[in-house]
């Protein structure tokens, strides 16, 4: 009989660990590229075509054998008929076989064990112990395919840990920048008047939405969509061409509120019809009562200089529709703030300040930030080299 297939190891896939006990991504991928190239080398050994003719046997027989070991066991016409069959086709795959594959012997044990007049489980049982030998070449093919879906697998988790790496060293970029700052810089020459433009608007726009109309605010918004710092959420089509067509879009926002909380037979004396009020502002109270002033205010701490100045430009406009010249004034000085020369200083401040927790500055002080900035390139770096080695598909 000829040399026996070694079983898969089954430990072949098991990557090296951290202190953890969880592999990193890229540990993960060398360990399924390991395992694949070791079940790849163990089919070489028997050579492709020959482990992929000993499975195919195997495989065609154990198919034989499962659907027929119901049918063929018994003592019925019927059974006796089945067993004909089994054994005739068994006989033909035998026959079909090169006398000089490996394994040979063990489909001819097979067939013998199953050339009864009379079938029972148990002689099916012993036509598959004789094929076991067959089924370690199986098992190489199996392990190898394994090995493959495992490192598909793996690679797509090296590539979503790659993306991940780039917001890390970002944000570390981001710490180490803050480490900088000067942390007693006068702030509030920017703080104080952002607060009063961002206060002022604030009131500016109730007071608009309690007088302007609903089909003169949806305007507004329309308008918004061509400048890409006024972030306002455009309304839904149904309640924009509602607002825009009917007369109902004369009241305020707060009227149409309002007006929704209505009973039917109320609400006829404000509108044409009371159904369709209800059905276009009653459903979209939320949408309606978040249009606000928020979209045109300054956070804090504020961008950078170039992005402020955009942003205050974007913003004149709406402003100058909404409010009055002081609230404009308000905004001027604070894109006035993008031109003082201690710009950049005092808006690293105030980024530190708000942004660095007690922890991020013990880190920072440690020197921690850096080393694990480094790290994380050097990570970076390797995963970008792994994969680009291309991998079988």
């Amino acid at each position: 009989m000829s040399e026996r297939a070694p079983p898969a190891d089954a430990d072949s896939s098991a990557p090296d660990r951290r202190a953890d006990g969880e592999p990193t991504p890229l540990e993960s991928l060398e360990a399924a590229r390991k395992r694949f190239a070791t079940a790849d080398e163990r089919i070489d050994d028997h050579g492709e075509e020959t482990v992929e003719a000993v499975t195919a046997a195997y495989r065609n027989a154990t198919t034989l054998l499962e659907d027929y070991v119901d049918r063929a066991t018994g003592t019925g016409k019927e059974n006796f008929q089945a067993y004909i069959e089994l054994e005739g086709k068994f006989d033909g795959l035998v026959s079909g076989l090169a006398e000089d594959l490996p394994e040979y012997e063990v489909f001819e044990d097979a067939l013998e064990a199953i050339d009864k007049r009379r079938l029972s489980e148990s002689d099916f049982e012993r036509a598959h112990d004789c094929l076991e030998p067959a089924a370690e070449y199986a098992a190489l093919l199996d392990e190898r395919e394994a090995a493959r879906e495992e490192v598909a697998e793996a690679r797509k988790a090296a590539a979503k840990r790659l993306r991940g790496l780039d917001d890390e060293i970002d944000e570390h970029e981001r710490l180490l920048e803050l480490a900088n700052a000067d942390l007693d810089a006068p702030v509030e020459r920017l703080r104080e008047p952002i607060e009063r433009y961002n206060e002022a608007i604030r009131e500016a726009f109730r007071e608009y939405r309690l007088a302007a109309s609903a089909r003169e605010v949806f305007a507004l918004l329309e308008r918004s969509r061509w400048y890409p710092f006024v972030d306002y959420e455009q309304p839904p089509a149904d309640l924009a061409e509602y607002v825009r067509d009917t007369p109902a879009g004369e009241y305020t926002i707060p009227e149409l509120l309002e007006y929704a909380d209505y009973s039917r037979s109320k609400l006829s004396h404000y509108v044409d019809s009371a159904d369709e009020l209800k059905r276009n502002v009653a459903t979209q109270q939320t949408y309606l009562d978040g249009i606000d002033a928020e979209p045109l205010t300054i956070d804090w701490p504020p961008e950078p200089a170039g992005a402020l100045r955009c942003r205050a430009r974007e913003y004149r406009p709406f402003v100058t529709r909404i409010a009055d010249e002081d609230t404009v004034a308000a905004l001027r000085e604070v894109r006035l703030l993008a031109t003082d020369p201690d710009y950049d200083r005092l808006q690293t401040a105030a980024q530190a300040v708000v942004q660095l927790t007690p922890a991020e500055r013990e880190r920072l002080r440690d020197g921690r930030v850096a080393d694990e900035l480094e790290a994380l390139r050097t990570e970076r770096e390797r995963l970008e080299d792994a994969l680009e080695v291309e991998d079988p598909i």
